[in-house]
């Protein structure tokens, strides 16, 4: 709402009808020249107010300049909120460390963190539930010719839907496909057109990626592959920059796996597309006490780590480009476990 302008307070000169001209004009002819008399000291004060009002100008547009910066640097317009946290970005006070380049080809690397009390509100699975806790990467188990094999997949399958907003999954074991602001299911939704976009040969690839991730992450935790059982949401993602609608498309929250879904006790990454190059942000960020510690993504990439609070994480808003992974999660418990896709019997 505009300000209203106020009239000046009405002066004795404005009260009604001036005084006779005698005395009337000996009080304007006074007034004339007391003003005369102060013409230089007012004309020092007007230069000082201007000179004042320039150096504000010129702070103001610093501070525009300033605006213009952060934005571009991926900070909102409307500034940090009062967590101090950007939606989606870095803490702008937290110390940030980079566990993966996505310039680095990396064997293996793991990281042993303590772990959580989460896994004693669950059964525990001798032998498998975590009693050694940490994050791993790799680059040596998925080649990237078969990352963007398995990218294609995922392709073909969302381009059958896709959310309105900046997130969109397909889940190949339930179904589960987005689709505007809802989820359908994709093979009741298209039935046997299903298999005109999804061979068996895309299946078998599909599992046999799984396997491997299986195996690498029973290998550095000390545990039986057999031990381990698929779960449910495993998922392939697909993230850009477009805006939120639903409370589906805010990827950016930090969470713990096993505080939202009960079932996870390890959980993988496989990456389908290359940080900086197909996209901008979407960084992966383990959120520890002391700094962040982020992973860039690569296709053929994997990220793995126990699913408690031990592993805090939270994925940066995508500035740009699109990002593609899959998530691929484990259980100890054999109830949770679920089975592979297929053209045949693919859900439950």
């Amino acid at each position: 709402m505009a300000p209203q302008r106020r009239a000046l307070p009405r002066g004795p000169d404005s009260a009604g009808p001036g005084p006779g001209p005698g005395r009337g004009s000996r009080r304007h002819s006074s007034a004339r020249k007391g003003r005369s008399q102060q013409d230089p000291r007012a004309r020092w004060l007007k230069a000082a107010i201007l000179l004042l009002l320039f150096l504000c100008a010129a702070a103001g547009g610093g501070l525009v300049v300033w605006s213009r910066v952060r934005t571009q640097d991926g900070i909102p317009e409307g500034g940090i909120p009062g967590d101090g946290i950007p939606e989606g970005g870095i803490p702008a006070d937290g110390v940030t460390e980079v566990l993966a380049h996505r310039s680095d080809t990396l064997q293996d690397k793991f990281v042993e963190v303590p772990c959580s009390e989460d896994y004693e509100s669950h059964k525990r699975f001798a032998g498998c539930t975590p009693r050694k806790c940490g994050r791993g990467v790799t680059d040596a188990v998925i080649t990237r010719e078969e990352a963007e094999r398995i990218r294609r997949i995922a392709e073909r399958g969302l381009s059958l839907g896709g959310s309105d907003g900046g997130a969109s999954i397909l889940d190949l074991h339930s179904g589960a496909l987005s689709l505007g602001k809802h989820f359908v299911n994709l093979y009741r939704y298209f039935g046997d057109k299903i298999q005109d976009i999804f061979t068996e040969e895309d299946f078998a690839l599909y599992r046999d990626v799984r396997q491997r991730i299986q195996q690498r992450i029973a290998q550095v935790f000390g545990i039986s592959s057999s031990a381990l059982y698929l779960t449910k949401p495993t998922f392939f993602s697909r993230m850009n920059s477009t805006g939120a609608k639903t409370t589906h498309d805010e990827y950016w929250h930090p969470h713990v796996d096993k505080v939202t879904y009960g079932s996870f006790d390890y959980t993988s990454l496989l990456y389908l597309s290359d940080y900086s190059k197909d996209f901008g942000g979407g960084r992966f960020v383990f959120m520890d006490a002391d700094s962040n510690k982020t992973v860039e993504p690569r296709a053929g990439r994997v990220s793995f780590f126990t699913s408690g609070s031990e592993n805090l994480h939270r994925v940066e808003r995508v500035q740009w480009g699109t990002r593609f992974a899959i998530t691929i999660s484990f259980s100890c418990d054999p109830q949770h476990g679920i089975g592979d896709p297929g053209v045949t019997g693919h859900h439950p």
